[in-house]
């Protein structure tokens, strides 16, 4: 009787269990919306898409620390906290930060703004603001397992001074080149800006909390959904974007997923003219649920040339021109000398963010652009160098030698010039004081002791592990795309 009425007990307990979505690992989450702007208006969603974000986090198991309508001292002292809550649980952990609120990009930077900023130029962003790139920094700083993170911030630039010159949208963050186990989303792709939404929630928000819900789906499946689910609601004019380094798999609910409700398995890369076949003949409306689940930039050049002069045509071909356009920014960044931004103007010389590189060029005119090494070879014919290019054909140290009328400089052969067995090596004589190097048939092939010299340039990543770029230092920004 004893043994029946624990099996009773046990056996709903077990199948309560099975539904619960959390996993072995411990699951935080940190979810900030932010609508009550001190100086300029309110945004309506930012703190219902924080409430419903919070419970449906809750639902998926995590703990959640929810927060509204931070000021920029709040924010840095709940990422704090946060990161030490991650460090107490453990490496096992899976961190998650969304943030729903105004978002900018300044000087190639993305900034999540407080609600108490009050900015009067550009350079008070980075004073009043809270860079992307310290809280991908601070997440990274403590052993965990996986760090998600969701922006809802791409909404257009509130302040009218700033937005006569700072770029759209936000910039390009590659997590290839951050900590591995990193996620980011962002709510539209680089450069655009989102839309609130009319409803409760904003359109990212909305697919979010759907897709999310659905048992068994991998994540970079359930963001595949959320960015078709939001280019459909907004009639093409907003596509999310997001950039993964995950090692390790993620479901936000565990479960059998619905056939019906998956996307199809990624294929392999695919070229223009491949997709150009498998998406001739389609209905538009098809093709273009193929492209915005793909999210290469193949799929759209085929797209926008198949779909020429139609509204969903045009849609990719400024996805495409704008897309590869941020990628020519971000490079820039990276490289972060005048040469690199005027390369940028050379190939982009009027879009938004034309006044940024012609500030950063004036930013960095005495700083000298690294000169790189070039590679040399030396042909088979006698050659005049200048100086030798590497030990093994150096003359030998001499005095300067005089010069008399009509008295000629004496030749002086290398005394222990390099020897191939079988082979005549080159002599290297002073004519002129100028060293020459007469090479005898067949051609001498040299191997000189050190390392090749060849061209490069040379990118630091920044301290700290590996994290994201800082203030002009190493780091996330100088690690490129």
């Amino acid at each position: 009787m004893l043994r029946r009425s624990l099996l009773s007990l046990i056996v709903p307990a077990a199948i309560l269990l099975g539904a619960v979505p959390a996993s072995a690992e411990s699951r935080l989450a940190l979810v900030i919306g932010q609508s009550a702007y001190k100086s300029v208006p309110a945004l309506p969603n930012p703190a219902n898409d924080a409430r419903a974000v919070s419970q449906m986090l809750t639902d998926a198991g995590f703990a959640v620390t929810a927060a509204s309508d931070l000021s920029q001292d709040e924010m840095r002292a709940r990422l704090s906290d946060f990161s030490g809550q991650v460090a107490a649980k453990g490496a096992d952990t899976v961190a998650l930060v969304f943030y729903a609120g105004h978002g900018l990009q300044i000087d190639g930077e993305n900034y999540l703004v407080p609600v108490d900023v009050d900015p009067k130029r550009e350079a008070d962003i980075p004073i009043q603001a809270v860079r992307l790139n310290d809280v991908l920094n601070t997440l990274t700083s403590v052993p965990s397992r996986m760090r998600i993170v969701l922006l809802d911030a791409c909404r257009n630039n509130p302040f009218p001074e700033l937005s006569k010159t700072a770029g759209h949208g936000l910039a390009i963050v590659d997590a290839r080149v951050g900590a591995p186990g990193t996620f980011v989303s962002f709510s539209t792709s680089p450069g655009a800006e989102a839309e609130d939404g009319s409803g409760a929630n904003s359109p990212y928000t909305t697919a979010l909390l759907a897709s999310a819900k659905e048992p068994g789906i991998p994540i970079e499946d359930t963001f595949k959904r959320v960015r078709l689910a939001v280019n459909k609601a907004t009639d093409g004019r907003q596509t999310p974007w997001d950039s993964s380094s995950l090692t390790d798999d993620f479901r936000f609910m565990v479960g059998t997923a619905a056939s019906a409700a998956t996307p199809p398995p990624a294929a392999a890369k695919r070229t223009v003219d491949e997709w150009k076949r498998e998406l001739q003949g389609k209905p538009i409306e098809a093709a273009n649920e193929l492209m915005v689940i793909d999210g290469s930039d193949e799929s759209y050049e085929a797209f926008a040339a198949i779909f020429a002069g139609t509204p969903r045509g045009l849609q990719a071909r400024d996805w495409l021109d704008r897309h590869r356009r941020m990628l020519a920014w971000n490079n820039a960044i990276l490289i972060n000398t005048a040469a690199a931004y005027r390369g940028f103007l050379a190939q982009y010389p009027d879009t938004d963010l034309t006044a940024t590189a012609r500030k950063m060029i004036e930013r960095l005119r005495y700083r000298p652009d690294p000169a790189p090494a070039v590679a040399l070879s030396v042909p088979a014919t006698n050659v005049a160098l200048a100086a030798p290019i590497c030990p093994c054909n150096a003359a030998p140290p001499q005095q300067p030698l005089q010069q008399r009328a009509n008295v000629p400089v004496k030749k002086r052969a290398d005394p222990d010039p390099p020897r191939r067995a079988g082979k005549r090596p080159p002599r290297v004589v002073v004519e002129d004081d100028v060293v020459v190097v007469r090479r005898p048939p067949p051609t001498v092939v040299y191997e000189p002791a050190g390392p090749p010299i060849g061209i490069g340039i040379g990118i630091g990543i920044g301290g700290g592990g590996g994290g994201y770029r800082g203030n002009y230092g190493g780091g996330y920004r100088r690690g490129g795309y």
